[in-house]
C-alpha cells in the first residue's frame, strides 16, 4: 500500500505513528436541497459517511458537524429549522454506529450543512480502490437522478420551468420522484460497504457531484492494472430520465454527468460474486442493486455506451409502497 492516499479518492488515508493503524478521514458540506430540515440533516450525514464506506471502512469512530446558519433567516425560521437539521444529522450518525462530538457553527449568507467523519482502523478493514481486473463487473447500489428529481420538484412553483416538463410527467409523478430521491439520499451505504468485504470487491467509489461517469473515470484512473470501465445500464429514479430528456439533457443524466447527492456505491466486483452481492442487498434492505457495466482491458478510462439501457426504479408503482 502507498504511504498515503490523499485528494485523488474518497477519503484521506494516513498511516499513524502507532504500528499498523491508519487514520481514515473525510469531510463534505453543501447547501440544502430538500424542504424538510430533519431529512436534510440525515442526508448531510449519510453523504459524509459515504466516503468512508467507499473505502470499505464501516466503523466511524467520530463525527463533527459543520453548520452555517443563514443571516437571511428570521429568528423564528432559525429556531425551528436548525435544531431539526442537527437532530437529523445526529440520528443518522448514531444509527450508523457513530456519534457527533463537536463541530463548528457560523453565520453565513447561505445555509450550509456537512461534517467530518473519522475512523482509526487496521489495513484489513479497508478496501483499496485500485485492484479492478479484466472480467470484473461494475455494480451500482442506488439509482441515479437525485438532482433531476429535486429540481423538478422546485419547478412545480416556477411556471416557465414546469411548462417544459408537464407534457411528460404529472405533478404526482414529480412528487413521487422527489420523495424517492429524498429517501435514497438519506439511506446509508453502510450495508453495501460491509458486503464489499464478503464478496471480495476490487475497488469502489461513491457517486456524488461529478455524476456516474465522472466518478467512474476517476476510479479507472487510479487502477493498478491496465483496465477501462464500460457502462451499459443506467438505473434511474422513475420519471427522472423522461424529465431530463424533456429539458434537452440540461442535467446530463443520460450522459452520466448529472450530479448526485449522497449517491450509491460504484463497485468493481468479481463477475461470479456480483449477482449474489445484489441479491443480498435486496434481502437486507429491500432495495435493488444493479450490474451496470464491465471492466475490460484498456488505458484507465471509463465510458458509457452510445445507447445505454435506462432502468426505471421502481419499474412500476405499487400501491402504498415507495419503491
Amino acid at each position: 500500500m502507498s504511504n498515503i492516499i490523499g485528494i485523488g479518492m474518497d477519503s484521506s488515508v494516513v498511516p499513524l505513528r502507532h504500528g499498523g493503524l491508519f487514520l481514515v478521514q473525510t469531510t463534505d458540506f453543501f447547501y440544502p436541497l430538500v424542504d424538510d430540515p430533519y431529512m436534510m440533516g440525515r442526508i448531510a450525514c449519510a453523504n459524509v459517511l459515504s466516503d468512508l464506506y467507499a473505502m470499505g471502512v464501516t466503523e466511524c469512530d467520530n463525527m463533527l458537524m459543520l453548520l452555517a446558519v443563514s443571516q437571511k433567516m428570521s429568528e423564528k425560521e432559525r429556531d425551528v429549522t436548525v435544531p431539526l437539521m442537527i437532530r437529523g444529522f445526529k440520528d443518522c450518525a448514531e444509527e450508523n454506529g457513530s456519534r457527533v462530538t463537536g463541530g463548528q457553527t457560523v453565520i453565513n449568507p447561505w445555509l450550509t450543512i456537512g461534517g467530518v467523519a473519522t475512523s482509526v482502523c487496521q489495513q484489513y478493514e479497508m478496501i483499496m480502490p485500485d485492484n479492478a481486473v479484466v472480467g470484473d463487473v461494475l455494480v451500482m447500489t442506488k439509482p441515479l437522478g437525485t438532482q433531476v428529481a429535486v429540481n423538478a420538484h422546485q419547478w412545480l412553483e416556477q411556471p416557465e420551468r414546469w411548462n417544459r416538463i408537464k407534457l411528460v410527467v404529472s405533478e404526482d409523478d414529480v412528487e413521487k420522484a422527489y420523495t424517492r430521491a429524498m429517501d435514497s439520499m438519506a439511506r446509508s451505504n453502510r450495508s453495501s460497504a460491509r458486503l464489499m468485504h464478503k464478496y471480495n470487491a476490487h475497488g469502489c467509489t461513491d457517486v456524488t457531484g461529478f455524476g456516474i461517469l465522472g466518478h467512474a473515470k476517476n476510479l479507472a484512473r487510479h487502477q493498478k492494472n491496465e483496465v477501462s470501465f464500460v457502462i451499459h445500464n443506467l438505473p434511474c429514479i422513475a420519471k427522472s430520465a423522461a424529465i431530463a430528456k424533456a429539458c434537452g439533457n440540461l442535467f446530463g443524466l443520460l450522459q452520466g454527468t448529472s450530479a448526485e447527492t449522497s449517491g450509491g456505491l460504484l463497485i468493481a466486483l468479481p463477475r461470479e460474486q456480483a449477482a449474489a452481492y445484489c441479491k443480498e442487498i435486496e434481502k437486507l434492505e429491500g432495495r435493488q442493486a444493479w450490474i451496470i457495466g464491465i471492466v475490460e482491458k484498456g488505458n484507465r478510462t471509463a465510458r458509457i455506451i452510445d445507447k445505454p439501457r435506462i432502468i426505471e426504479v421502481p419499474a412500476k408503482d405499487k400501491e402504498g409502497e415507495l419503491w
